[in-house]
C-alpha cells in the first residue's frame, strides 16, 4: 500500500525566497530614512537654541515709534488776504499772547472802511436833519393851531353877532352869509392842517425808522470792516514758541493760507504710528510705557485717527502722571503699547522657528536632550519677547526656537 508524503510548507527555497524579500525591504527603509527624505535628521547642538517652556506673567504689547509734540499746536492763517507790510518775528522765538507777528497791507480793505464811515456819517446827518425837520413841523403847527384859533374865535363872534343882526334886519342876507361861510372855512382849515400834519409826521416818523435801520446797518458793516483792518495784524493766539512764519515782506497773503505755526510750551503730547493690524484693539484710555534717562514712565491714549496712510494710523498719548525732566519736542520714543492686562500663562520665547511653522508645530527636545520631537500646538497672544502656548506644551519642556530652514519636513532631530 502507497503511503501519501506530506508537502513540507517552509521549504529551503521559500526560506531563503522570504528572508531575501525581508533584507530587502530592510535595506530599503534604511537607505530611504539615510537619504534625507525620512523623518529624521542629525543636527548639531551649538546650531540650534534651546529654551525652556515656563509659566508667568504675560502682558501682550506691542513696541511702537512715537514722535514728542507739544500738547497744542495753533496754526496762524490768514482771515483777510494782502501784501506783508511788516514782519516783527522769525520762527523760534518765544512770543506772549497778543504779540503782533506781522502786518499786512489791503487798500481795497481800506477804501471800503472809509466807503462805510463816510455813509455812515451822512446818514446820522440826515437822520438829525429828519428829527430837526419833524420837530420843527410840530412847532409850526402848534403856531398855525393859534393863529387858526384866534380867528375861528372872531369869527365865531362875527358870525353869532351877524346872525342877531340878520334877524333883526338890519344886514343883508348877503352879509350874513359871507360871515357864515368865513367862520365854516377856518374851521374846516383847522381839521386840513391837523390831517396835513399827522401825515406829516407818520411819513417823517417812518423815514426816522428806516433811516435809524439803514443807520444801524452800516455801522455793523463798519465795525466788521474794523475788525478786517485788525486783522491786518496777525497776532500770537497764546503764549508760546513761533516754530515757522513762512512769508516774507512784499509777498501776497490770500484769505485762509497758513503763514506759520505757534506751539504751545505748558505741556508735551506723543503721536505714535501703529500698524493697521491692530486697528480693531486701540481705544482711547490704552495704556502704554517707555523708559527715558533711566527711568519708565506711562502714557495712555487720549485720540485715535482713523485714517489709515501706508498701513499706518496714528494715535495721540498724553503723560499719565510726570513729564520726563529734558524731553523735547520732535524726540522720538520707543513705546510698549499694553494690548491686555497681566495674566498668568505658558510661554515660550520668541524664535525664527515661527516664520516656519507659523506657530502651528514645534520640536520637543527630550529629557536626555538627545532627541527633540514634531508636536503640534497652538500658540495665542504674542509680545517681543513671548508667545503665549495655548495647548501643546507643558510648563519645564524644553523646545528648539530657532531656525527650521530645512526641517520642513521631519519629525525627528538627532542632536549630536
Amino acid at each position: 500500500m502507497d503511503r501519501k508524503i506530506k508537502k513540507k510548507k517552509w521549504t529551503p527555497k521559500r526560506i531563503l525566497i522570504y528572508s531575501m524579500s525581508g533584507i530587502l525591504v530592510f535595506f530599503i527603509v534604511y537607505s530611504f530614512m539615510l537619504s534625507g527624505g525620512g523623518a529624521r535628521l542629525n543636527v548639531e547642538r551649538n546650531k540650534i537654541n534651546i529654551a525652556t517652556v515656563q509659566e508667568g506673567e504675560f502682558r501682550e504689547f506691542i513696541p511702537v515709534d512715537g514722535n514728542v509734540l507739544p500738547i497744542l499746536t495753533i496754526r496762524l492763517d490768514a482771515i483777510e488776504g494782502g501784501v506783508v507790510a511788516e514782519k516783527f518775528y522769525d520762527g523760534g522765538i518765544l512770543l506772549e499772547k497778543g504779540d503782533t507777528i506781522l502786518s499786512l497791507a489791503n487798500n481795497d480793505l481800506l477804501q471800503s472802511f472809509v466807503r462805510e464811515e463816510t455813509q455812515a456819517s451822512i446818514l446820522v446827518n440826515n437822520l438829525e436833519n429828519t428829527k430837526l425837520n419833524l420837530q420843527r413841523n410840530q412847532f409850526n403847527l402848534k403856531r398855525n393851531l393859534i393863529e387858526l384859533d384866534y380867528q375861528i374865535d372872531a369869527a365865531r363872534d362875527a358870525f353869532e353877532r351877524g346872525e342877531k343882526l340878520f334877524q333883526d334886519k338890519i344886514i343883508s342876507e348877503q352879509e350874513f352869509l359871507n360871515l357864515k361861510r368865513e367862520y365854516n372855512r377856518l374851521e374846516d382849515n383847522r381839521e386840513i392842517q391837523i390831517e396835513t400834519n399827522r401825515f406829516d409826521s407818520l411819513n417823517a416818523r417812518l423815514q426816522i425808522r428806516q433811516t435809524e435801520e439803514t443807520l444801524v446797518r452800516t455801522r455793523n458793516n463798519l465795525d466788521m470792516i474794523k475788525k478786517n483792518l485788525e486783522n491786518l495784524y496777525i497776532k500770537a493766539p497764546i503764549s508760546g514758541r513761533l516754530s515757522t512764519v513762512n512769508v516774507e515782506v512784499g509777498e501776497s497773503i490770500a484769505p485762509g493760507q497758513n503763514i506759520g505755526q505757534i506751539d504751545d510750551l505748558n505741556g508735551f503730547k506723543v503721536r505714535a504710528t501703529i500698524d493697521e493690524h491692530y486697528i480693531s484693539r486701540i481705544y482711547e484710555g490704552l495704556g502704554g510705557s517707555f523708559s527715558f534717562a533711566g527711568g519708565d514712565y506711562n502714557l495712555e491714549i487720549r485720540k485715535v485717527y482713523p485714517e489709515v496712510n501706508n498701513g499706518l494710523f496714528e494715535v495721540d498719548m498724553a503723560f499719565s502722571d510726570t513729564v520726563p525732566d529734558g524731553i523735547r519736542r520732535g524726540q522720538t520714543l520707543q513705546i510698549r503699547l499694553q494690548l491686555s492686562e497681566n495674566i498668568t500663562a505658558i510661554q515660550i520665547p520668541r524664535g525664527s522657528f515661527y516664520q516656519t511653522t507659523g506657530g502651528n508645530w514645534i520640536f520637543v527636545v527630550g529629557e536626555d536632550e538627545s532627541e527633540a520631537v514634531r508636536r503640534d500646538i497652538r500658540l495665542g497672544r504674542q509680545n517681543p519677547r513671548y508667545y503665549e502656548v495655548v495647548e501643546g506644551l507643558q510648563p519645564g519642556e524644553k523646545v528648539v526656537v530657532s531656525s527650521y530652514r530645512g526641517y520642513e519636513d521631519k519629525d525627528i532631530l538627532v542632536i549630536k
